[in-house]
């Protein structure tokens, strides 16, 4: 998962009593960090570099401009948002328990779908394709479970559909309304609401 600049702040300060260096992955994390709380503008060297403790001669050594960071960043998103996602469930061979672990997994943190929502505002091409390809591979995902539990093709998009546009609306609701967002006891009620209701579909 991707870490808070909290978190990369302090990553630096070990490093620094000679614990560990700065990675290109530190600075992919950070840059995510950096988009849930400001948007895509937040990604840019020197607030990052300040926010990991170190110059912007690291961030050379890692990347050759901001694009190749965004792009780093990109990567990493899509390894925590649906590679690693997968893998955890790939050994669940029941279709409903695999749906109802997905949803556990996809709300377990609220600043992930801060993250999606201004990732999915961007304008930026690399970003587009990108969100894009994720939200595809979810989709075909989700279908392919509904279908184990079968529904008919068109069915099963429909329950996809629903299920990834609630899951991208409670993101919204988290960035556009922050006042309003959930409590971690009412976030994990509405967890257990979505799996019991949501998914796996009519049983």
């Amino acid at each position: 998962m991707f870490h808070t600049l909290a978190y990369c702040q302090a990553v630096q300060e070990g490093a620094t009593r000679g614990r560990r260096l700065v990675t290109r992955e530190d600075w992919a994390d950070a840059a995510l960090a950096a988009v849930g709380e400001r948007g895509l503008a937040g990604v840019a060297v020197e607030p990052l570099a300040r926010a990991l403790g170190v110059t912007k001669g690291s961030f050379y050594w890692h990347f050759k401009d901001r694009r190749e960071l965004v792009a780093a960043a990109l990567a990493r998103w899509e390894e925590l948002a649906v590679d690693a996602p997968i893998a955890a469930l790939a050994g669940i061979a029941d279709p409903a328990e695999r749906l109802r672990r997905l949803v556990a997994i996809a709300w377990e943190r609220p600043e992930h779908l801060r993250a999606e929502q201004a990732l999915a505002a961007a304008s930026e091409p690399d970003v587009a394709r990108a969100v894009a390809r994720v939200t595809a591979r979810r989709l075909e995902f989700l279908v392919q479970a509904y279908r184990e539990l079968g529904e008919p093709p068109a069915r099963a998009r429909q329950w996809a559909a629903t299920a990834m546009a609630t899951y991208l609306g409670t993101g919204l609701l988290l960035r556009a309304a922050p006042e309003v967002a959930p409590t971690d006891a009412a976030f994990r009620a509405l967890v257990r609401h979505f799996a019991a209701t949501l998914l796996p579909g009519p049983r």
